[in-house]
């Protein structure tokens, strides 16, 4: 019964992100149109998995960034520069997932889409 309630509780979590968050939704926009694309050009399983785990980053460094932009808001509520420092680095660390995820999606992607 205890792994339910994690599991729950981790289901929740996800909600509260793709619910609150407006990159959140924007990056399972972006998740669809890939997984969109890896159907229409008929991906390699490799190629799959490669894909699956970009948009896993890409998601699971959101879900980061807001249970600690979360944290920083309850401990600092007010501006303070270390609590600034912790979020825009935490937004950055999403940023670069982003970066790479696109490039990824270059390198499976571009070729297929010329021809």
């Amino acid at each position: 019964m205890q792994i339910i309630m994690a599991f729950r509780y981790a289901i929740a979590g996800i909600i509260y992100c793709v619910r609150s968050q407006r990159h959140m939704k924007v990056h399972l926009l972006a998740a669809l149109g890939s997984l969109g694309l890896a159907w229409r050009f008929e991906l390699s399983g490799i190629e799959l998995g490669v894909l699956f785990l970009t948009i896993a980053g890409v998601i699971t460094a959101e879900v980061f960034n807001t249970a600690l932009e979360a944290l920083v808001d309850k401990v600092s509520p007010e501006f303070h520069p270390l609590a600034k420092i912790a979020k825009d680095a935490a937004a950055g660390a999403v940023l670069i997932q982003a970066v790479a995820a696109l490039g990824v999606g270059y390198v499976l992607f571009w070729d297929k889409m010329l021809k």
